[in-house]
């Protein structure tokens, strides 16, 4: 979708209709996944791709069609053992698209969604895929504001609420809800589309409790780096499939990779000669988070070298140590669920409370990241 949406934008400004296919949906193995997107517009020129060509001679004529009528239509293909001249993906895979007409009148907030990806802001795009709610209606979610309605104002809160954390995780995929937008409920889908690049994880100290974090990082949605100047130790094989394993000192590396505020970052490397050099980079960075592992000792005694190195108190008020929630974890497995849910209560106000123990609403829709 990035790839085509400067073409779309200069059609969606001249308020001509076009047809715009999105995959919602995989299976097996499928050419492309979701938010991958084809485009039929004036004079039908094309843009994009969703299956490097298998199904795009069908998809084309379901993009006019959906111009035609104002209907927007979900769609599957996949392989036909029945009949092997069938419209359909060779490779065995299956792929859900979603065909609707954009344009002002049919999607006032797709200008915006536009205008935010050509800027580098971060925005989600939901769209109703089935059920009650109107199919091909969109709503635009940015962290502090919306555009658009999916119908009723319970589904819109509720798909609100979702795609903020989609979008700090720039993940994408369907989402379920009843038709005021019960969670409980699977009446109507939507295809959340965040325009996101995943948040990075940063994990110094490449010992037992490394793995299980980058594992826990991964499943969260975080792009995971493993990071520890000893090479014995930094091997890719101690590691899950996906995560980067750096061998180099922290703090040269942390000076020369990219950081944001979403960023978290978890120092397992109980070493002063490793930790203090790169806490002094870490605490003057933008990361969201900044976790030390280690004893209350060893902590008290890690402020006292900061401090020697200059860091101010508010610098180093930002230091999560010892990292973790009190979960009363013991293997390395249970202090990644300790640090994960660290994370995450940071990054959204939570309090660590149970919710046993707590009033009101569970999830607030209005909330933004930390």
């Amino acid at each position: 979708m990035r790839e085509i949406l400067p073409v779309l934008s200069r059609w969606y400004a001249a308020g001509t209709p076009f047809g715009l296919a999105t995959v919602v949906a995989v299976s097996r193995s499928a050419p492309r996944g979701p938010g991958a997107a084809m485009a039929v517009g004036p004079d039908d020129e094309v843009v994009g791709s969703v299956s490097g060509g298998c199904v795009e001679g069908a998809v084309f004529e379901l993009a006019q069609e959906v111009v035609q009528t104002g209907e927007a239509r979900l769609q599957t293909f996949g392989y036909s053992d029945e009949d092997a001249f069938a419209v359909g993906l060779t490779c065995g895979g299956e792929i859900t698209l979603l065909v609707r007409s954009v344009s002002p009148e049919t999607d006032a907030s797709f200008g915006q969604v536009a205008a935010s990806v050509a800027e580098h802001r971060p925005v989600v795009a939901a769209t109703v895929t089935d059920g009650p709610a109107l199919r091909g209606s969109a709503l635009a979610v940015w962290p502090d504001t919306v555009s658009g309605s999916l119908g009723p104002e319970g589904l819109d809160v509720a798909v609100t609420a979702d795609a903020r954390g989609e979008l700090a995780q720039g993940a994408t995929g369907l989402r379920h809800y009843g038709p005021h937008g019960e969670r409980r409920e699977d009446d109507v889908t939507v295809f959340l589309q965040s325009f996101a690049p995943p948040p990075r994880m940063l994990v110094f100290g490449a010992i037992d409790f490394a793995a299980a974090v980058a594992r826990i990082g991964a499943f969260l949605g975080y792009r995971v780096t493993v990071c520890d100047a000893r090479p014995a130790f930094a091997d890719p094989r101690r590691f899950p499939d996906g995560a980067e394993v750096v061998v180099d000192w922290p703090h040269r590396y942390l000076s020369g990779t990219e950081v944001d505020d979403r960023t978290v970052m978890c120092v397992l490397t109980h070493d002063p000669k490793f930790d203090v050099p790169l806490l002094e980079v870490a605490l003057r960075s933008p990361a969201a988070y900044i976790g030390v592992m280690g004893s209350r000792r060893t902590h008290d005694d890690r402020l006292k070298r900061l401090r020697e190195q200059g860091l101010d108190e508010p610098e180093l008020a930002r230091l999560r140590s010892p990292i973790g929630l009190d979960l009363g974890a013991r293997t390395p497995e249970e202090v990644a669920v300790s640090i994960a849910a660290e994370i995450v209560a940071l990054r959204w106000g939570g309090s660590g409370t149970p919710l046993a123990d707590t009033a009101g609403a569970i999830h607030d829709p209005h909330l933004k990241p930390v």
